[in-house]
């Protein structure tokens, strides 16, 4: 594969990016990764306006932390209003849980990287079914005897296999959590695989699909994908809280949870690690009141046009297909829900809403099941909120 970028390029980003977020995301102190101890449970603190009734995600939120769970923030928006905040932000000295707290956010991203690359649609810059390689010349080899479009990598219906990883599982990747493994190399490992199925022929969501937008929208900017995403978004949304750490910085700035996961059959603090493999595809870091403003704003067309937001919010047909661009589409007691989630190890996030906006709701989970099946975690804190 052609660099789509030099490397002075790839440190002139960290530096930048290290720059611009230092206003928002405050340097905390490391605490390192020992194993925690119990703490002693904390109460929900709910707060509610309108007519909503959050009285099955209060109960949600009752017990917390638990063997699980040490966090939870829900924020129900729409026709009336909800959030509650329950659990500890530390299980060794068991402080309460904060409101604002920031996290990662986990597979979220995706939504900001398909947004950016619908406005370079709307600029004329893209083209939705144009092959990859009209702005990526060099990115495949010649097994790829039909590159995909732009338009198959947003859908998840691209072909490209996996690239190279760290681990499967959170125990697996604990011991490389400080290694970086870049974007780059990534989609090098990737591609020299060879394509698993031809172009639409069928969905598979994976990260690379999306890591390969990230280096189109640097490509076609001229601009590291983190300073278009806070121009193109998070500034003109107000998403004051939302940002990339610089590159291989491992940590969360500013007020946070910590976050756990089993390691060797121990509770063990995972907050501190290195997610820029993750990068255009889950290298976020927000609140839930950002990723609020991030649905809202863009269900309402504020940050692409409507034509394009349809074409966003529609699955491909293709049996088995669940996802539109982004996000994926969940018929919950005969409500047409359209969400996102996110999960690294000790965070677990949802964004969803229904079209019209009538409900939203955004939450972030510390729990150390954030990486396995996620759907017990969106039945107890997401699904709720649709119910009413």
């Amino acid at each position: 594969m052609s660099p789509v970028r030099t490397r002075r390029a790839r440190h002139t980003r960290l530096a930048v990016t290290s720059a611009l977020l230092a206003p928002a995301l405050l340097l905390v102190p490391l605490t390192g990764t020992a194993t925690a101890q119990p703490a002693p449970g904390a109460s929900a603190a709910v707060r509610g306006t309108g007519d909503f009734d959050g009285s099955a995600l209060e109960k949600a939120l009752t017990g917390l932390p638990d063997g699980d769970i040490s966090a939870a923030l829900v924020r129900v928006g729409g026709q009336g209003r909800w959030t509650g905040t329950a659990g500890v932000r530390d299980l060794r000295t068991g402080a309460p849980a904060l409101a604002h707290a920031r996290f990662r956010a986990g597979s979220t991203t995706k939504v900001v990287t398909a947004a950016i690359v619908l406005q370079l649609v709307a600029e004329g810059r893209v083209h939705l079914d144009a092959p990859v390689t009209r702005y990526l010349p060099g990115l495949l080899p010649p097994s790829f005897t039909e590159p995909p479009t732009v338009r198959h990598l947003l859908t998840y219906t691209s072909g490209l296999r996996p690239g190279a990883d760290l681990g499967s599982t959170t125990e697996e990747m604990y011991p490389h959590r400080f290694r970086t493994l870049t974007p780059e190399r990534v989609v090098a490992t990737a591609v020299a695989k060879g394509p698993a199925h031809e172009p639409g022929e069928r969905q598979e969501y994976r990260n690379i699909h999306y890591t390969v937008l990230g280096l189109l929208i640097e490509k076609v900017t001229g601009d590291r994908y983190e300073h278009q995403a806070a121009a193109r978004i998070f500034r003109p949304l107000g998403m004051r809280h939302t940002g990339f750490p610089g590159g291989p910085d491992p940590r969360i700035r500013g007020p946070h949870h910590r976050a756990y996961a089993d390691i060797g059959g121990r509770t063990t603090d995972v907050t501190e690690w290195n997610m820029s493999d993750r990068w255009a595809a889950g290298d976020m870091i927000s609140t839930t009141a950002d990723l609020e403003r991030l649905v809202v704003g863009l269900f309402r067309g504020e940050v692409v046009p409507r034509r394009l937001l349809d074409q966003m919010l529609t699955v491909p047909r293709i049996d088995g297909a669940t996802y539109g661009m982004a996000f994926e589409r969940y018929v919950h007691n005969g409500r047409e829900i359209w969400g996102k989630t996110g999960s690294r190890p000790g965070y677990h996030t949802v964004v969803a809403a229904t079209r019209d906006l009538s409900r939203t709701v955004v939450y972030s989970v510390n729990a150390k099941s954030a990486r396995e099946d996620g759907f017990p975690l969106v039945a107890r804190f997401a699904l709720p909120a649709f119910d009413s």
